[in-house]
């Protein structure tokens, strides 16, 4: 064993991953921080349909037609949820009185889904303590910061929607965000 550790260690050593840059280094930090912030709402959501009686996804649905009735698959596209999904959630829905299906004059096949008066009294409930939460959580994080973060948030996502976000952009390409050379 004549190798040194240095020697052993190269294995270790080699970066697993690729150099980024530091702009990319802040966006996957961002990247990450929305992903587990993401985590964090949803059992905030969950916990707060759990005082109607409900879960986040019944809530999510039964939220899509508080103002208007709206067909399942308008309700997934509005959403960005599987139309699948939206089915066996309606379906639940209108089996336990929440919700209630109406023929659609547009469509003879695509009914409407809307809430029925007890759906509106669940989510009555939950709005009153969804409400409090936000009221709350916005008062200690402050306005001007939300409306930053929520600007940037929505810049971000323009981005990455793009058809190219998947490839790199080329050396000296401008920011869409603020005209920085990327």
């Amino acid at each position: 064993m004549s190798e040194s550790l240095v020697e052993r260690q190269h294995v270790v050593n080699d970066e697993v991953r690729p150099a980024r840059t530091p702009a990319g280094n802040a966006l996957t930090e961002f990247v990450l921080e929305v992903a587990s912030l993401g985590g964090f709402f949803t059992a905030a959501g969950e916990a707060l349909a759990k005082r109607g009686g409900q879960t986040l996804a019944r809530w999510v649905i039964l939220d899509a037609i508080e103002d208007r009735p709206a067909t399942v698959a308008s309700i997934a596209r509005r959403r960005g949820i599987a139309r699948q999904a939206v089915q066996r959630v309606a379906d639940l829905l209108e089996r336990d009185g929440l919700g209630t299906y109406d023929p659609n004059p547009a469509h003879r096949r695509a009914k409407l889904l809307r809430p029925t008066p007890r759906g509106r009294a669940v989510l009555h409930a939950i709005a009153v303590e969804q409400k409090a939460w936000a009221d709350a959580l916005g008062a200690a994080i402050g306005e001007a910061r939300l409306r930053e973060a929520g600007a940037l948030v929505s810049a971000i996502g323009a981005l990455v929607s793009m058809p190219d976000a998947r490839e790199p952009p080329p050396k000296g390409a401008r920011s869409a965000l603020d005209g920085e050379h990327v």
